[in-house]
């Protein structure tokens, strides 16, 4: 089975960071684009940040200064290293994975599959 496990959430004072992780198994990593996804309650998933099996980096605009992402092909995993969180980043964190050259990074429709999600909560 194709399985995606993201770890690395959880409580943060505002200004804080924190390191997600996502581990992909059934699947042959370096030829997969990878994405974070995040959803808030009562609000649609929003985009956050890809990364192409080239690893070419993409991010949406509100958190590109701040958020980081990467991957390591020879440990299946990728990271995603958040810093200067703000209330306004908690959600619920998605991995997911798609098939290189599958159209827009940042639609949540070209992606195949997805983890369980992480939460992550950023208190004032």
């Amino acid at each position: 089975q194709v399985q995606l496990v993201e770890s690395g959430g959880g409580m943060v004072q505002a200004g804080g960071s924190l390191t997600l992780s996502c581990a992909a198994s059934g699947i042959t990593f370096s030829n997969y684009d990878m994405g974070w996804f995040r959803q808030a309650p009562g609000k649609e998933r929003e985009f956050v940040a890809a990364i192409s099996w080239r690893e070419m980096a993409y991010s949406a605009a509100s958190v590109k200064v701040r958020f980081t992402i990467s991957r390591v092909n020879a440990k299946n995993t990728q990271y995603f290293q958040m810093n200067s969180l703000k209330p306004e980043d908690t959600a619920v964190y998605l991995c997911a994975a798609r098939d290189r050259g599958s159209g827009d990074f940042n639609s949540a429709q070209t992606y195949e599959y997805w983890g369980q999600g992480t939460q992550v909560t950023v208190s004032s």
